[in-house]
Formats: structure tokens, C-alpha cells, sequence
């Protein structure tokens, strides 16, 4: 019997829509794996991306009274001094006297309340002191703020790059936190990372509660507290945000130290 030519078209027409059934089902799993591949090559990116800026934060973060010296042992300058030991004329601890101090930082002509302890944290609080009354942080800048997951506003750099300290550095580092958890208001100072005696003239105050990992030289030494103020400093400077809109950098406006007073 002769081919039935409407069978023969019908069956052409199948055959024609199973291929493109076939071919749209391949092209659907290739976009699925292409979809999974891409979300995989972008979750990683973004896992990289984060631990490179909480590394940058934190090695960035470590830096005190002069810049540290890429180089694997570098040599002591007198702005990179010398593990294990006082630098220059360090004030005496005894200038601490063992108590509570209590003050006034101001910071563009914001008045914070403070309170240093001399019992926990004798020398730095010696030097905190001396500075503050031969006038030394009277208008220098706070050069860094923070903002993302750290938050801390960094003042006491008479240079304002972040190099600059008293002529002197000390260490050991004192009454830092077990946990590396420093709550909002902590007065503490920085220092450069692995170095335990460079502690300067350079603090921070941190504005929101933030954990600050510890490194080989241990955390960072707390002074003391800010007991007042910081809502209205939080207002006026630390909301106004970073320059260039950046989580890590100089504060977008203007900040500098407008008067220290303790007693």
C-alpha cells in the first residue's frame, strides 16, 4: 500500500517538535548549571572579597605611632621602635597614682566625659595624663574613622596620617579584654600590629560595641570609658560619615581634638 502522505507530514511534524523539545530541555539544564556554576564563582568572590577587607581592617586597624616596615625584621627606627622595650622619655607610671581619673575630652566642641584607669592601666594612663597637661592634643586631628563592623574614631596623631606620636612610644599592653570585645565607649590606644611597646599618643574611642581580634602583642590597652557624650558625638561626627564613602578612612568632615582636662 502507498504511504499515506498526510501520515507521513503528521509524522515529520512530531518528529520535528521532539527534537525542539529535546533541544529546549538541553538548553534549560545547561542555563540551570550555568545558574549554579555562576552563584558558586560568586558566593566565593564575595567570601574573598570580606575576609580581604576584615584583613585590611584589622592589619590597618594595628597601626600606631609610626608606619610599620614591610620588611620581615625591620629595622628599629625611632618611629618603629623595638619590641620589648620603652623608647624615649616615657612618663613615669607613677604619675597614675593608682586611681580613677576622671576629665573631659572634647572633640569639635563636642564635651565627652571620661574616666581613666590608673590601677589598670598605670602607664598608659601616665601618658594620657602628661600629654593632656603640657597641651600636647590640643587641635590635633582625629585622623580614621570606621564604620564597617569595626567602629572606632582615631584621634592623637599631631601628623594626621596615622604616623605620627609624642617623640616617645611604651608598651606593655595593658587591661586589654579576654574576650577582644571592647563595648561602646572604650577608650583605649593603638598601636602597631605585633608590637606590645608602641603605644603613643594615638587612641580611639570605640562609638558602637566591636570585636578587635588580639595579635601576637596580645589586645590593645583600655584606659578607660567615655561616660557621656557619645550620642551627640555619634550626631555630629561619626554619622557624617567617611570621605569618599569608603567603611575605613579619614572622617568626611573636619574632626579634630578641641580640649583635654583631667583630674
Amino acid at each position: 500500500m502507498a504511504p499515506n502522505k498526510i501520515d507521513d507530514r503528521s509524522a515529520r511534524e512530531n518528529r520535528e517538535r521532539l527534537k525542539g523539545y529535546k533541544a529546549r530541555q538541553a538548553m534549560h539544564r545547561f542555563r540551570v548549571r550555568r545558574r549554579v556554576r555562576d552563584n558558586w564563582i560568586a558566593g566565593i568572590a564575595i567570601v574573598a572579597v570580606a575576609a580581604g577587607a576584615t584583613f585590611a581592617q584589622i592589619a590597618y586597624f594595628s597601626t600606631g605611632p609610626g608606619k610599620p616596615v614591610a620588611t620581615a625584621e625591620p629595622e628599629p627606627t625611632e618611629s618603629t621602635p623595638p619590641t620589648g622595650e620603652n623608647v624615649g622619655d616615657v612618663p613615669d607610671q607613677a604619675l597614675a597614682e593608682g586611681r580613677t581619673w576622671t576629665g573631659t575630652l572634647t572633640i569639635n566642641d563636642v564635651p565627652l566625659g571620661i574616666e581613666l584607669d590608673g590601677a589598670a592601666a598605670p602607664q598608659g594612663v601616665a601618658s594620657f595624663i602628661s600629654l593632656t597637661e603640657s597641651d600636647f592634643y590640643t587641635g590635633v586631628p582625629c585622623h580614621r574613622l570606621t564604620n564597617g563592623g569595626f567602629f572606632v574614631l582615631q584621634c592623637g596623631d599631631p601628623d594626621g596620617d596615622g604616623s605620627g606620636g609624642p617623640g616617645y612610644s611604651y608598651g606593655p599592653v595593658e587591661n586589654a579584654p579576654a574576650d577582644d570585645v571592647y563595648p561602646a565607649g572604650t577608650l583605649a590606644m593603638a598601636r602597631q600590629s605585633g608590637n606590645a611597646y608602641s603605644n603613643g599618643s594615638q587612641f580611639f574611642i570605640v562609638y558602637e560595641e566591636t570585636t578587635i581580634p588580639s595579635d601576637a602583642a596580645g589586645g590593645y590597652t583600655v584606659l578607660g570609658t567615655v561616660t557621656s557624650g557619645l550620642d551627640e558625638l555619634k550626631a555630629t561626627v561619626t554619622d557624617q560619615g567617611i570621605e569618599g564613602g569608603v567603611t575605613d578612612g579619614p572622617p568626611a568632615i573636619p574632626v579634630a581634638i578641641t580640649g583635654v582636662s583631667v583630674e
